[in-house]
């Protein structure tokens, strides 16, 4: 360390905190252009594009129609038959003989009683809200992701910006540090230090601007666009506050409508109509039957050998009771009060994974703002501490490392609070997702905090 001197009108004048927020303000700004896209516009675009949404919806609608299958075996069938034939008969010692016969049949059933068809049916009526509620954790889940893409967006080129901020001012500590040795003023050793410094936060230039480029790919991929620049948060920055900040109110949010919750009391109630079914196994079937036949065939008279057309027609009512089936339909009722067990169960992890998962997530949103409020405080006192080591370097009592120490501490700061209000925002959609609550709406919020 050198010793105290006067300040010398040859040293270079420090790197100022105004020229430090202007350079961050132009890497922040690269994100404002024309092109930029805001939250709810890529929303919409992921969900006309993700694979993984696509995929869901198309489920969605294919459970859709295979719920209405099960209708089938409450209505009437109806089919039509025909028959042609050709037949040669030979007869010792007389001349051959040949016929043939025509047959064409409608029939058709109607059930009257049948408990299993009517349980199917059931079952599928169920299991379109079974459908539903995989459909709605699909866009909840397409909403967190894309913001999570959005967000990491801005936050790589939060730290980019910050980084190249850092590098401009360690490169003017570079250059005031050479110049202060060549004339004698400084020893050697601030010299490389901050030559040591520039060759670091160059390094960490490299890793910042991949990392946004494999960022900017996800979210790119996410979307279905090229070259998607996401609007960032509008300054000053003021996040809304989380109502209602009590974590009973959030876990009361958590009935019967919840998502998961809903897949759950759904899969007890078509597991309990599954062993209603089994037990229609020892019951009887009713069905209404009509048949109607137009045939033609030759005539079974010897001394008549023209062709016979005949009409017949039935109605009835066919009844069908099963009497033993080998214990078959015993050991399936205990097979489905078993799995009716296993579902009534599956509905109380469902019930306490949500409520933990509400929880979990309220905290992590009071955390998240406890944190931004802290960083916020410590960014001011960064800002002072660079302010007085520039001061103290100026009049002989710091060195460059003090400096640069300073000038990093600042950039980690600015970059960790930046993290942080990205998280909270982000924090607070988890938490409606983890209720239940979390819709598209949801974003508009986030979206008029976004630089217009």
């Amino acid at each position: 360390m050198t010793a105290p001197h006067a300040p010398d009108s040859r040293r270079s004048r420090p790197f100022s905190m105004s020229r430090l927020a202007v350079a961050i303000g132009w890497g922040l700004s690269a994100a404002t252009g024309a092109q930029a896209q805001s939250l709810v516009e890529l929303y919409e675009a992921a969900r006309g594009f993700d694979a993984t949404y696509l995929s869901a919806r198309s489920q969605y609608e294919a459970n859709l129609f295979r719920a209405e299958q099960a209708k089938a075996g409450l209505l009437p069938e109806v089919g039509l038959g025909a028959a042609a034939s050709w037949a040669r008969r030979e007869i010792n010692g007389g001349a051959d003989t040949s016929s043939n016969s025509q047959s064409a049949t409608l029939s058709a059933s109607q059930p009257l009683y049948r408990p299993v068809n009517k349980l199917n049916n059931d079952q599928a009526l169920l299991s379109v809200d079974v459908a539903k509620a995989t459909l709605t954790l699909a866009e909840q889940d397409l909403i967190v992701r894309t913001t999570q893409a959005y967000f990491d967006v801005l936050a790589a080129t939060d730290t980019l910006a910050f980084v190249r901020a850092q590098k401009t001012a360690v490169a003017e500590q570079l250059a005031a540090a050479k110049r202060n040795f060549e004339v004698g003023t400084t020893t050697v050793t601030d010299s490389r230090e901050a030559q040591a410094g520039f060759d670091l936060v160059v390094a960490q230039e490299i890793a910042a601007e991949n990392d946004l480029r494999v960022k900017q790919l996800a979210l790119n991929q996410l979307v279905g666009r090229p070259a998607v620049t996401p609007k960032p948060l509008a300054a000053p920055v003021v996040l809304p506050p989380l109502l209602p900040a009590d974590p009973q109110a959030w876990v009361a949010l958590n009935d019967d409508t919840h998502p998961t919750i809903l897949q759950a009391t759904r899969g007890l109630e078509i597991a309990q109509l599954e062993t209603r079914k089994a037990e229609a196994g020892h019951k009887p079937t009713v069905d209404l039957v009509a048949q109607y036949q137009v045939a033609r065939a030759p005539s079974t008279n010897t001394l008549a050998q023209n062709t016979v057309r005949s009409n017949n027609a039935s109605v009835g009512v066919q009844f069908n009771m099963p009497l033993f089936a080998g214990f078959a339909i015993q050991n399936r009722v205990k097979e489905t009060t078993a799995l009716e067990d296993k579902a009534r169960t599956d509905l109380e992890a469902a019930k306490r994974g949500v409520d933990l998962a509400t929880r979990s997530a309220f905290l992590g949103v009071i955390s998240g703002q406890g944190q931004a409020k802290a960083l916020e405080a410590a960014e001011a006192s960064s800002q002072s501490a660079l302010d007085a080591n520039r001061l103290g370097y100026q009049v002989g009592v710091r060195i460059n490392i003090d400096v640069l120490n300073a000038q990093s501490q600042l950039f980690q700061t600015k970059r960790d609070l930046a993290q942080a209000r990205y998280n909270v925002l982000l924090g607070g959609l988890r938490l409606k997702q983890a209720s239940g609550r979390l819709v598209p709406e949801d974003l508009l919020p986030i979206n008029s905090l976004l630089a217009p």
